[in-house]
């Protein structure tokens, strides 16, 4: 369980310092970091469960005690779903404005009256 603490701090400390960033590219690197720590994240807090799949025996009203909690993991699903789509949003962004501005720095693109 720390483990899952210190990946998910990492990778939040990576998304923040590549956001923070002036090239576009690195940018939109750090949302997709930050977009897997937040799934993680969600995953964790759902609890971690080992060999007990959520699923209840035909005889049983309701599921013993140690089970998988199955909604994060329906909510991650639809969240890698979405990330996808607004990822490549965000590349065919930043390559249009690399195209528009011939640079990919955020402070050069301030200038430019493209």
């Amino acid at each position: 369980m720390y483990m899952m603490a210190l990946l998910v701090g990492g990778l939040f400390a990576m998304a923040v310092y590549c956001l923070l960033r002036r090239n576009l590219l690195k940018l939109v690197f750090g949302f997709l970091i930050l977009s897997h720590a937040v799934n993680l994240l969600i995953f964790t807090a759902g609890g971690l469960t080992r060999n007990a799949p959520p699923i209840a025996p035909s005889e049983a009203k309701f599921l013993a005690a140690p089970y998988a909690d199955p909604l994060p993991q329906a909510l991650i699903l639809t969240a890698i779903v979405i990330n996808f789509g607004v990822f490549a949003f965000l590349l065919a962004l930043v390559d249009k404005a690399r195209r528009k501005t011939g640079t990919d720095d955020s402070d050069a693109m301030k200038g430019s009256d493209a």
